[in-house]
Order: structure tokens, then C-alpha cells, then sequence
């Protein structure tokens, strides 16, 4: 698949405002990015990708400061190279959870140390809805149960909750890229109840959890809390971030048509996120 990066430059005043333009750009198709020294490279499908039509929604991002640098198509290629020379570093949640690549070396001695090869997929644990769901699920009782991880990205929401003993688990996302990276990442961590699905939210019906994880954005999650919800087992949990701190009050009320109740929210970098309960 051939992708394309778009590089931009910050002069944000707002410290807040560059982790917003990053979940900006994901709202609207970009699925990987790469810190440099003044701003971000953001990639996004070629096949997804239209210059004026981000132009045109750049002017609608509620915070000046950034400038769109350059715009290159790039060939298909080995994204863990690019993403070894580039990116991804080590990361480490709440002392009990390590999130490396093959690449990295002395990596610390935890309880869960979960192996991901990215690729171009969301999710190594760096940006705050991710560590957020992670952190929470540290914390969860999660033995025995059927748990859902709904836009899965690199499974590595999925690979956690199978280490704490989660089981039978479903990882479902529309991209054939994330599909493809998640099962290699299921394989390195030997993860063997995993069930990953391409698709959303109509693959659904008929199914039921005791436990969701949905690290999406706002509009998906209000558009399918309905289904979460009548597939979520009575006193099962939903666990909801890739939204901003505003958002929760929006959410919520949504949850409540749906019989979920919230049981705590937390932020992080003005991003939250909610676990509700199906009472």
C-alpha cells in the first residue's frame, strides 16, 4: 500500500494544541506519525489522501499555528525499519508494563512485557488514550472474561488483556493493515485466543462481552454505543477514550440512554478516558 507524508510545523501557543492537531489529523484518515524537532510527519493512505480538501479542513482547527511544510508519496516499504530509525521507543505504564519492539535492548524486568512491531498501525502505547486504557486495565479483574477490543490498531489493548487472563478475546478494525499487523503481534507475544476480524461495529450482532475496550474517536463511539451496549453482558464494562476531556459530558449522556453508567473517568494531556458499567 502506498502511503503519504505530510509534514507540518507547530507555533502553537497553546502547549495543548499540538497532542489536539495529532487527533485532529487522525479524525480524518492520517493512522501513524513521527515527531521532528519542530512539528510531526502524519502518513496517511495515498488511496484516503487529498491536498485541497486538508487545506480547506486545517482552517476549521480551532487553534492557529501550524503550517503545512511538504507533501511526499512514499512506496510501499518495511515500516519497523522506518519506525526503529525514527520513532518508536520503549515505553513503560504504572511499573508493571513494558512496550518495546524487537529492536530495542535492555528493556526493564516487568510483569507484562508486550513485544509490538508496529508498522503503519495506531497504538504502541505512546499516545495518552492508549496508555490511559492500559493503565486502567492494570487495575481491572479481567480473569475469565470475554473481552472486546474494538478498533484494535496493533492489538497491543487485546494482548494485555490476554496476559491478565482475559479469554475468549475479539479484535476488530477496518483497516486491513491493522488486521494484518495485529496477528503478527499476537503471534510474537504467543497470544493464542485471539480472534481478529476485519470489519466495525455491524460485525457485532449476535455477540456478547463481559468487558470493551474502545479506543476510537468521539462520533464513532456516540454513533456505536447502542451496539456496545447490547452486546455488553449485565455488570459488564466499557472502557471509551480517544476523545478529549470536553467530549465526556457528551458521552455520557449517550452511555445513559443505553443503561451504561459512568464509574470513573481520567485525563491525561486534556485527553479522556470513561469505564461505564451495563447496569
Amino acid at each position: 500500500m502506498e502511503y503519504t507524508a505530510v509534514k507540518f510545523k507547530f507555533r502553537f501557543e497553546e502547549s495543548f494544541a499540538a497532542d489536539l492537531f495529532v487527533a485532529f489529523l487522525a479524525e480524518n484518515g492520517f493512522d501513524s506519525f513521527e515527531n521532528w524537532e519542530e512539528g510531526i510527519e502524519a502518513y496517511i493512505p495515498s488511496e484516503d489522501f487529498s491536498e485541497e480538501e486538508l487545506v480547506e479542513k486545517i482552517t476549521s482547527f480551532p487553534y492557529q499555528g501550524v503550517e503545512l511544510l511538504d507533501v511526499n508519496a512514499i512506496p510501499d516499504q518495511n515500516w519497523n525499519e522506518e519506525w526503529e530509525k525514527n520513532f518508536f521507543s520503549p515505553i513503560v505504564i504504572g511499573d508493571e508494563c513494558v512496550i518495546h519492539s524487537s529492536f530495542h535492548k535492555d528493556v526493564p524486568q516487568v510483569q507484562y512485557d508486550i513485544q509490538i512491531n508496529p508498522k503503519m498501525a495506531f497504538g504502541t502505547g505512546h499516545h495518552a488514550t492508549t496508555s490511559l486504557i492500559i493503565a486502567a486495565l492494570l487495575k481491572a479483574e479481567l480473569q475469565g472474561k470475554a473481552l472486546l477490543d474494538m478498533g484494535c490498531g496493533t492489538a497491543v489493548l487485546a494482548i494485555l488483556a490476554a496476559m491478565r487472563g482475559a479469554t475468549p478475546i475479539t479484535a476488530i478494525d477496518i483497516d486491513t493493515w491493522c488486521v494484518e499487523n495485529a496477528n503478527e503481534n499476537a503471534q510474537i507475544n504467543k497470544i493464542d485466543n485471539l480472534d481478529i476480524r476485519l470489519g466495525d461495529a455491524r460485525l457485532l450482532k449476535g455477540m456478547h462481552f463481559d468487558v470493551i475496550l474502545a479506543n476510537i474517536n468521539r462520533n464513532i463511539l456516540l454513533s456505536d454505543m447502542k451496539t456496545y451496549a447490547s452486546c455488553l453482558n449485565e455488570q459488564g464494562e466499557l472502557y471509551l477514550s480517544g476523545f478529549y476531556t470536553e467530549d465526556i459530558p457528551i458521552l455520557e449522556a449517550e452511555a445513559l440512554k443505553h443503561g451504561l453508567k459512568t464509574l470513573e473517568y481520567k485525563e491525561k494531556n486534556n485527553w479522556a478516558m470513561m469505564r461505564l458499567v451495563k447496569e
